[in-house]
């Protein structure tokens, strides 16, 4: 029998392969460069349904017809801001706590006992991040918020006029996204526990005669070095990873008072704003995400045009 040669499994790419410490991932701000206001926002999955929409897009088979499509509801209570940050050279040298924040912030994060710094007296900064935090409380999920760093579009004196006008506002998804733009959506996918190297790396069964089990790799490794290397799959954690989904296109979004969104399943209702992205999203029903615009839209998604006709 030949000897059986195949591609190593698992990529390196994901490695460790551990569950994360966070539930909101780091961004790369100053990669994205598009927006209105807001780089980002953060939101929350609540299920997947199959929407009706008219396909408007150049060029379609379909152009003109009704066709049915996978899409994701995502909540989005509004966001306030919690601290504003000033970066020096990519370290941050300063950061200004917002007055009259919220008691729930106290379960989340610790407050100072004294703040005496103000926005006006920081000088010498190359730019401007704000720290921002949900209103998760006006949903059926949880109390306590999430917080998280989000990045500004323009310059630095059009960032701070901005963060001037808007710190004891809410800011709504709806001036930060618009329907027909790509979006990317960062967060957690699934947890899955401890899962054996099959389903972990997508590794072969081994013949039916094989000994000391099928469902494992043959080899561990050569007597000397005397150890099991890193590449060798074995069992371990599967899920709760950061994973990034990009170019979803946003077919619809608004209030709930425009459309009320109900009885979704593992969810319950929808009691804020909502975005309706095309596709599926990672992780399950109170997942909370970080959408952001696009690091690198694709023409083949830009093109394409839905208008909504129906929820099924």
């Amino acid at each position: 029998m030949p000897t059986r040669k195949a591609p190593r499994k698992g990529s390196l790419q994901f490695w460790p392969r551990k569950r994360v410490t966070k539930f909101l991932p780091s961004v790369n701000w100053k990669a994205i460069n598009s927006g209105k206001n807001l780089k980002g926002f953060i939101c929350y999955k609540a299920g997947m349904v199959s929407v009706c929409v008219k396909d408007n897009s150049a060029d379609s088979m379909t152009k003109g017809k009704k066709i049915t499509i996978p899409a994701t509801i995502i909540e989005c209570p509004g966001l306030k801001i919690f601290s504003v940050r000033f970066y020096k050279n990519h370290k941050v040298m300063g950061e200004v706590l917002v007055e009259n924040l919220e008691k729930e912030l106290k379960k989340k994060v610790k407050f100072p006992k004294k703040q005496t710094k103000k926005i006006d007296d920081m000088k010498n900064y190359d730019d401007v991040i704000i720290i921002a935090y949900s209103n998760v409380k006006k949903t059926n999920i949880k109390k306590t918020p999430d917080l998280c760093e989000i990045g500004l579009v323009g310059s630095i004196e059009e960032k701070l006029k901005f963060i001037k006008e808007h710190l004891t506002k809410e800011i709504s998804v709806l001036d930060v996204f618009e329907k027909g733009q790509l979006v990317d959506l960062r967060g957690l996918t699934k947890g899955k526990g401890l899962s054996g190297p099959v389903k972990r790396f997508g590794i072969t069964l081994k013949s039916h005669k094989s000994e000391k089990g099928r469902r494992r790799p043959g080899s561990l490794g050569p007597w000397h070095p005397a150890r099991v290397i890193f590449r060798v799959p074995m069992a371990g954690q599967l899920g709760m990873f950061t994973r990034a989904v990009y170019n979803n296109k946003i077919i619809d979004l608004g209030k709930t008072s425009d459309k009320q969104l109900k009885n979704i399943k593992n969810y319950g209702d929808i009691k804020t704003d909502y975005v309706i992205v095309m596709g599926s999203i990672q992780g399950p029903a109170k997942r909370q995400l970080v959408m952001t615009s696009a690091l690198r839209p694709t023409k083949k998604q830009l093109k394409k045009a839905y208008e909504l006709v129906e929820l099924r």
